[in-house]
């Protein structure tokens, strides 16, 4: 069938005008993102939610995919490195876990450092431009930071008293948790978070040592009773893109995207907060229980782990000033 002369023109005009979205829809950079959390934690609903505001910011040039559930097959240790290599473009990864290649990444581990919510932004002032230099020179700009909300220790049992804990074999996700409660006297292991519910379910380990948010995701009423408000240390999530990935991007993206993250981290740690509200009381209605230590415990606690902080700063120089500035900054010695 041939065509007329009419009726070509005026494919070939469609054609043209539709050339322009075309062109755009091919120069689009699509970035995977890799993380190792589930669909509904509200890290993963965070970074969703960066990635379409980013879509809209640079009228769809950039596209950031975001992969949940370790899809990627990165598993959380390894994330930093992933970026750094460029072995994927951008990831949100657990800075406590990336200590065997930053042992500052584990500042915020450091057991008691920041009592409230107040005082963990108030720390991160203090950390925050260590953490960007760390990422500077493993090839990588940090976008945002947000952080896990309250720490539980989750168990079969009921503790009262510190001597309740002795010998009891939990999962802890990073080294500055296991030595919290190693100096507890129970029997830590630092696992990460896709082989965890195996454990729980053949009872390799008997409790677990993180967020309420964690304990939604994982289900723990199905193998744990009692959630213990013990909030002995903090940890944060870092997205961060691969400098090589973040250099293919125009100027003008590369602005809208900071300005954009600059925007939306305070919501994020906003969310961070209500998120382990509501989460304790979804653990509450599975059918654990809550369990406030009593002062007593909570003394015992902290004088059987403060000498992790020395260490710390000893063992990581780097963190001298930040955590001397932070303490005096809240007026504690």
């Amino acid at each position: 069938m041939k065509l007329g002369r009419r009726t070509a023109l005026k494919a070939g005009a469609g054609a043209l005008a539709m050339a322009p979205a075309l062109v755009r829809a091919q120069a689009a950079l699509k970035l995977p993102m890799a993380t190792v959390w589930p669909d509904a934690n509200f890290h993963v609903v965070n970074a969703r939610r960066f990635a379409e505001e980013v879509k809209k910011a640079t009228g769809g040039a950039i596209e950031i995919d975001v992969k949940s559930g370790g899809q990627l097959g990165f598993k959380g240790p390894e994330c930093l490195r992933a970026v750094r290599d460029g072995l994927v473009p951008i990831a949100d990864y657990l800075n406590t876990q990336q200590i065997g290649d930053e042992p500052f990444m584990g500042i915020e581990g450091v057991p008691f450092l920041a009592g409230s919510a107040e005082e963990l932004k108030i720390l991160h002032k203090h950390i925050r431009p260590e953490f960007e230099k760390i990422a500077a020179r493993n090839n990588q700009t940090i976008l945002y930071v947000v952080p896990w909300p309250n720490q539980y220790l989750h168990l079969k049992v009921k503790a009262e008293a510190v001597e309740a804990l002795k010998g009891i074999k939990i999962r802890t996700a990073d080294k500055g948790a296991q030595d919290i409660w190693a100096s507890a006297g129970m029997a830590p292991i630092v696992m990460p978070w896709g082989e965890l519910l195996p454990a729980l379910s053949s009872g390799a380990v008997s409790g677990v040592s993180t967020s309420a948010v964690s304990g939604v995701d994982g289900k723990f009423w199905e193998f744990l009773k009692f959630f213990h408000a013990t909030n002995q240390q903090w940890s944060s999530d870092i997205v961060a893109i691969n400098n090589d990935t973040w250099k293919k991007i125009k100027p003008e993206h590369q602005k809208a995207i900071v300005e954009l993250a600059r925007k939306l981290e305070p919501e994020f740690w906003d969310s961070a907060f209500a998120a382990d509200k509501d989460c304790a009381k979804k653990m509450i209605d599975g059918g654990m229980q809550l369990v406030t230590p009593s002062p007593a415990m909570m003394a015992d606690l902290r004088k059987r782990s403060d000498h992790l902080m020395a260490d710390f700063m000893k063992r990581v120089p780097a963190s001298q000033a930040p955590i001397k500035a932070f303490l005096a900054e809240v007026k504690r010695g």
